[in-house]
C-alpha cells in the first residue's frame, strides 16, 4: 500500500469514517505505522480533500476524548486477569 500517497489518505480517512475506528486499527489494518496515519489524516488529506477531512476529523477528536477511559479499562483488565 506504498503506492499512491494521496490515494491511501483517502482510503484511510474513507476506513475509518465507515468503522468508526482508531488510528491504531486503520494503521493494523492497512499495514502502515501510526506515524503513517497521522501524517497522511493531519498533514496531507486537507490539501486532497478537505471535506473528508472535516469528517474524519470529527471521529478522531471523538478518540481522543474516550482514549483515558480505554486506557483504564485495559488497565483494569490486565490487573483483574481478564
Amino acid at each position: 500500500m506504498k503506492g499512491n500517497i494521496e490515494e491511501r489518505a483517502c482510503d484511510l480517512a474513507v476506513y475509518i469514517i465507515e468503522n468508526r475506528t482508531t488510528v491504531r486499527a486503520a494503521a493494523k489494518k492497512f499495514g502502515v505505522s501510526k506515524s503513517t496515519v497521522h501524517k497522511d489524516i493531519q498533514d496531507r488529506l486537507p490539501q486532497i480533500n478537505h471535506s473528508l477531512y472535516l469528517q474524519v476529523k470529527e471521529i478522531l477528536e471523538i478518540n481522543k476524548a474516550q482514549r483515558h477511559i480505554r486506557g483504564g479499562i485495559a488497565t483494569r483488565k490486565k490487573y483483574k486477569g481478564a
